[in-house]
């Protein structure tokens, strides 16, 4: 799925983000893996990680060549999020703008529902 019809939005910064990562990824094919896991201060926490390997289910959120892929559980937390980048002062991170979450913590990479 691609563009405003996907359930989950990838901004441009993202994906250039993304694109830079699997760029310098030494193996070809990979994507970026967004999992939500129980964890973190606030309950749920988001997982990035590279990968390979695409399930038949998963959802796939392609932007300008970059590509996220979504497990169906996580999706259930991230259905109408938005995957940032943020370069700020003291750190650089994908931020997750989530209005499933009730709740997050100050890093930012746990929430709750």
């Amino acid at each position: 799925m691609t563009g405003n019809s996907t359930p989950v939005r990838l901004t441009e910064r993202a994906a250039k983000r993304i694109r830079e990562i699997l760029h310098e990824e030494p193996r070809q094919g990979s994507m970026l893996r967004l999992a939500v896991t129980g964890g973190g201060c606030s309950g749920f926490q988001y997982d990035f990680s590279l990968t390979s390997d695409r399930a038949e289910d998963d959802l796939i959120v392609e932007r300008e060549g970059a590509v996220v892929l979504i497990d169906p559980v996580s999706l259930d937390f991230l259905r109408g999020a938005e995957i940032d980048f943020a370069e700020e002062m003291i750190a650089a991170a994908f931020k997750v703008n989530n209005p499933n979450a009730t709740a997050s913590c100050g890093c930012g990479t746990s929430f709750s529902v």
